[in-house]
């Protein structure tokens, strides 16, 4: 392992995250991965479990942190994050980058910082550990900040987003085996996602004021990758007014793009890029936003954030393709 590269490891590296962001790392020119820790699949070649990667890595599961690494992704399900840092006893000085639920809301004693590049990049850059936001989190504020920057949210913000079986996780569930999600979709959690939490504290963030509804409807979706949210809420700007300022906040980002095309989601999936298209409609602006939700809504953002955290190159990494067809 060259002295020169990033120690990487990962903590609950055999699900679907964790395979996208073995993924990534493997190509990375600045990373060598130190180790891939799994309790149920120790001693099994990675590529056992992430069948994309055979012949891409002799990469074996370990049971443990086996050494210190630079960076801990933890990969690990909701809840999880906070049991194995409790008794872990890292040094200070080994960054971590938390990829659940666990440290996203702010509050006493949390000391993570929000990983949203275009929300927060100048804290990413010099924080030690960072929250990754969630998959609908992140498609849905990215529709949202330039507005709530402006302090433009009027009114309530109303949002539809459909979500691919992979933001269920690996493991399978009633919802998310092949024969009831082809074919098939259905409304879960209307109004009460858990991501709201974190979106509302984005936009409170930039907007203090902010206190209107979001009415989130989700979807599952029968195909396996990606989110498209279409959120819409009150504006009197025009058209040409919406455009100027959601190219100037994203000006600087280095993978969400303002686009004047209605766009579909064949173009971000399998790339760390968020795409966003604005439309007025009488006094109503609509915002089309679509993300890899494994990737810019998971270990994509996650590479983004560990980039951003050692002074590398913010797409380092993720010039990744798009699917196209």
């Amino acid at each position: 392992m060259s002295a020169s590269k990033i120690k990487v490891g990962i903590i609950g590296a055999a699900g679907y995250t964790a395979g996208e962001l073995l993924r990534i790392l493997l190509e990375h020119p600045d990373v060598a991965i130190a180790f891939a820790q799994s309790s149920s699949n120790a001693g099994a070649p990675v590529w056992k479990v992430h069948a994309d990667l055979a012949g891409d890595t002799d990469l074996v599961f370990s049971d443990r942190m086996p050494e210190e690494p630079d960076v801990l992704f933890l990969c690990s399900g909701h809840g999880k994050s906070k049991t194995y840092l409790a008794g872990a006893g890292l040094p200070d000085r080994v960054k971590i980058i938390d990829l659940s639920a666990d440290f996203r809301i702010e509050g006493d004693g949390n000391d993570f910082v929000y990983g949203l590049p275009e929300l927060n990049k100048a804290e990413i850059i010099r924080a030690n550990k960072i929250a990754n936001p969630g998959c609908f989190a992140t498609a849905i504020q990215l529709a949202l900040l330039p507005l709530a920057k402006a302090g433009l949210l009027q009114d309530e913000v109303h949002i539809n987003a459909i979500t691919g079986s992979t933001g269920a996780g690996q493991e399978q569930t009633l919802t998310s085996h092949f024969s009831w999600r082809q074919n098939n979709i259905s409304i879960y959690k209307p109004f009460q996602h858990q991501h709201l939490a974190e979106i509302g504290q984005s936009l409170r963030r930039l907007q203090p004021g902010f206190d209107k509804n979001l009415n989130f409807i989700p979807v599952r979706g029968n195909f396996a990758r990606g989110i498209f949210a279409s959120v819409y809420t009150r504006s009197d700007l025009d058209e040409n007014e919406l455009t100027d300022l959601y190219t100037g906040y994203y000006q600087d980002a280095a993978f969400t793009v303002v686009t004047p095309e209605n766009p579909s989601l064949k173009q971000v999936v399998n790339t760390n890029k968020c795409i966003v298209h604005i439309e007025k409609h009488g006094d109503k602006i609509l915002i089309v936003s679509a993300i890899d939700n494994l990737l810019k809504g998971a270990s994509g953002q996650a590479v983004q954030n560990m980039n951003l955290m050692f002074g590398l190159s913010e797409g380092a990494g993720l010039r990744l393709k798009a699917m196209a067809f």
